[in-house]
């Protein structure tokens, strides 16, 4: 028999082999680990389905693989065995074709049109497929749901009509193109020049974490109306208690600092801690506070989550996300890692800058960017006196935070690391 790659995440659809960890002759257990793959969030061990000895190794490293693709060929009593059902399993995929095209209802539903699409609509929509009973991963049902179609209608690709991320995509992406030009999806793409023609290029193939991210953001941009709020905090005092807490065992930055006030922050402007369900036109609000820390990486962007800060001190904030960086930095963050963020915060500040504009990271509806601190003239007790001022950056989505509440969010931020005598470290 054939060894697939098994579903490896919420809506991941495909890795990039880093490592293979066995060969062909080998014995493997079920549930061993035969393979590491780089997705777009993390590096992962991938273990066997079935027990066998290895007939050959069907991938390499360096090879990118499709959820649903073969990787190993299996012998033995564990593949004979797995292997019995299949001619059963075949009579439901013979009827896939009958299931109906890719699909699109006369009336699209309405949350096909937060989907990113970017090409031209076709002369006719697609018809949509009836609901029926499918065989899909609880991943990909969840994934459908959060993008609002109903899994039922999508036909599947795998073994017995099985449902794929890929497939609930194709699905998805046919509502979009079957829709009439100026329904607010993505512009086309423009054919871009060619380049050789005034000097020398090369090519070089997006990464996982690149692709994901352009991907992503490019739907975040579509799909959230983006306002930037933007306001200084003096933070003269907070340096002096960062640096008198700072040593040779902790280096304590200022992000803890902001992890800890924007979840109080969110406490008192509970709509800051939500996500926009279109499809039902409800609004999902949260009773924990997850933070994603945006971690700069030789991969490309990585936003690890710090689970339910309001309950940590700053000091376990601090060495929590030291960690976190850490493994980010060297792939070995984990996909629960790297998801249930509820808010966003990206530090520039080491590297400089005054102010920017940060894409709110969808779901979520908000996203803090912060700059570097600089040493400005304030006015205070009829005199002008030298104070370290942090920019603020403010993103967030203006169909759930009015204007209004953007700037008293990004006010009571600023207000309350003016205030680090208020702040316990360890409470």
């Amino acid at each position: 028999m054939e060894l697939k790659l098994p579903v490896l995440g919420e809506n991941i659809t495909q890795g990039t082999v880093t490592k293979v960890l066995v060969k062909a002759g080998d014995t493997i257990a079920k549930g061993q680990n035969i393979l590491e793959m780089e997705t777009d969030k993390a590096v992962l061990e991938v273990p066997a389905s079935e027990a066998g000895v290895v007939m050959s190794v069907l991938i390499k490293a360096g090879d990118t693989v499709k959820v649903g693709g073969p990787i190993l060929v299996l012998g033995g009593a564990g593949a004979a065995k797995a292997a019995a059902p299949a001619p059963v399993a075949a009579a439901p995929a013979a009827a896939a074709p009958t299931a109906a095209p890719a699909a699109a209802s006369k009336s699209p539903v309405p949350a096909a049109a937060s989907a990113p699409a970017a090409m031209a609509a076709p002369a006719a929509a697609p018809v949509a497929a009836p609901a029926r009973s499918v065989s899909a991963a609880p991943s990909v049902r969840l994934f459908a749901r959060e993008i609002g179609i109903e899994v039922g209608t999508v036909p599947g690709s795998g073994p017995g009509g099985r449902i794929s991320v890929e497939d609930v995509k194709k699905y998805a992406k046919a509502l979009n193109t079957s829709r009439p030009a100026g329904g607010g999806a993505g512009a086309a793409p423009q054919p871009l020049p060619d380049f050789s023609k005034w000097g020398t290029v090369r090519r070089e193939p997006m990464n996982n974490v690149r692709r994901k991210t352009a991907e992503h953001l490019s739907y975040a941009w579509q799909s959230v109306p983006h306002v930037t709020q933007f306001d200084k905090a003096d933070i003269t005092e907070l340096e002096k208690l960062r640096k008198r807490f700072t040593n040779d065992k902790r280096k304590l930055s200022i992000t803890p600092f902001l992890i800890k006030v924007v979840a109080a922050a969110m406490k008192q402007f509970p709509q800051f801690n939500t996500s926009v369900d279109m499809a039902t036109n409800e609004v999902i609000y949260k009773s924990y506070v997850n933070i994603g820390v945006a971690v700069d990486t030789d991969r490309g962007l990585i936003v690890p989550v710090l689970k339910n800060v309001e309950q940590k001190t700053i000091m376990q904030i601090s060495d929590e996300l030291t960690a976190m960086a850490e493994r980010a930095r060297t792939k070995k963050t984990t996909l629960d890692e790297m998801s249930g963020g509820c808010f966003t915060i990206s530090n520039l500040g080491g590297i400089g800058g005054t102010f920017f504009t940060p894409i709110v990271n969808a779901p979520e509806v908000a996203i803090l960017g912060v700059s570097r601190g600089v040493m400005e003239p304030v006015y205070m007790e009829n005199q002008f006196v030298p104070r370290l001022l942090l920019p603020l950056s403010l993103s967030y989505d203006h169909r759930i935070i009015d204007g209004a509440d953007g700037a008293r969010f990004v006010r009571w931020v600023a207000d309350a690391i003016q205030q680090p005598f208020l702040m316990d470290l360890e409470k």
